[in-house]
């Protein structure tokens, strides 16, 4: 954090020449992990988490920023029954997962401590007492504290199949090609993720930013997403400033449709998307369609 005006502020970078600060109110916790630094603190949003100075969630705006990651995978497959989720420390995808229908959700986080720090600080995601149950098994919920790539590897070995995949993982870095969370959004990483779909099944990621001055990684993300999957959905938030992808194995000829037909029979009744945000956020960008 940088001291400014007498207070406490995180420094977030937005692009090479651009930061944005967040004034912080009181730490509630901050330390290194053994991947990351992790704060989470009072901000005008409410408690929020910030890894490596990178927003992630806010009490205010975590709803809109999971709903848009979750209930398009949840509408596009054709079953919410097995689902695993790679990275979002805070449980709350988890928990939607369960309310969608699913009685197997695998969560794969590498970053122990970060997971239970927000268990102990968050007012959002997993409590403490449903912490030790996932990390248990004692239910839906098994956390599993591992690196994504090696689980997705073993679990093709054990011939395990997923109706929904849906990877939340910290914003891929444009010009770190070679850092630990930027693997898992390579072309490779995604096509293990098909590789262990059902039929029907879906893969959704947070794609990174349709800004114009910060699209970089939206464009490699729907780039690779178009060449591993027939059908690709894209869904920028109309509240929030993060896209998200998802891949389907099959062909569907009109995906807005399916969703807006699933929509009604979802278990999970989200507060944030209807049937306008899935014709009106459903787009790409202008940029992301007509690509040199």
């Amino acid at each position: 954090m940088i001291e400014l005006d007498g207070q406490q502020w995180v420094q977030e970078t937005l692009g090479a020449d651009m930061r944005r600060l967040w004034r912080v109110d009181e730490v509630l916790w901050e330390g290194d992990t053994a991947y990351q630094h992790v704060l989470i603190g009072r901000t005008g949003q409410g408690i929020s988490l910030f890894c490596d100075n990178d927003r992630q969630s806010t009490e205010f705006s975590q709803i809109v920023y999971h709903e848009a990651m979750m209930v398009p995978g949840f509408l596009l497959a054709e079953k919410v029954d097995s689902v695993l989720i790679v990275g979002s420390s805070e449980g709350v995808a988890s928990r939607m997962a369960v309310d969608a229908g699913a009685s197997r959700v695998d969560h794969v986080d590498i970053d122990q401590e970060c997971v239970r720090a927000c268990a102990e600080h968050l007012p959002y995601g997993y409590t403490p007492a449903e912490l030790a149950e996932v990390e248990q098994g004692e239910g839906p919920v098994r956390l599993h504290y591992a690196d994504g790539w090696s689980f997705l590897d073993q679990a093709l070995g054990r011939g395990d199949r997923y109706d929904l995949i849906v990877v939340d993982l910290p914003d891929e870095s444009a010009d770190e090609a070679d850092s630990q969370h930027n693997r898992l959004y390579g072309v490779d990483f995604i096509r293990r993720c098909h590789a262990v779909l059902s039929p029907g099944g879906v893969v959704g990621f947070q794609a990174g930013s349709p800004t114009v001055w910060r699209n970089t990684t939206l464009v490699r993300a729907y780039n690779r997403f178009r060449s591993v999957f027939d059908t690709v959905t894209y869904f920028g938030s109309d509240e929030h400033e993060w896209a998200f992808l998802f891949g389907r194995v099959e062909q569907l000829d009109d995906p807005i449709n399916v969703m807006l037909d699933a929509l009604p029979q979802c278990s999970y009744e989200p507060v944030s998307v209807d049937d306008a945000s899935l014709i009106g956020s459903t787009v790409p960008p202008y940029s992301v369609r007509h690509q040199d």
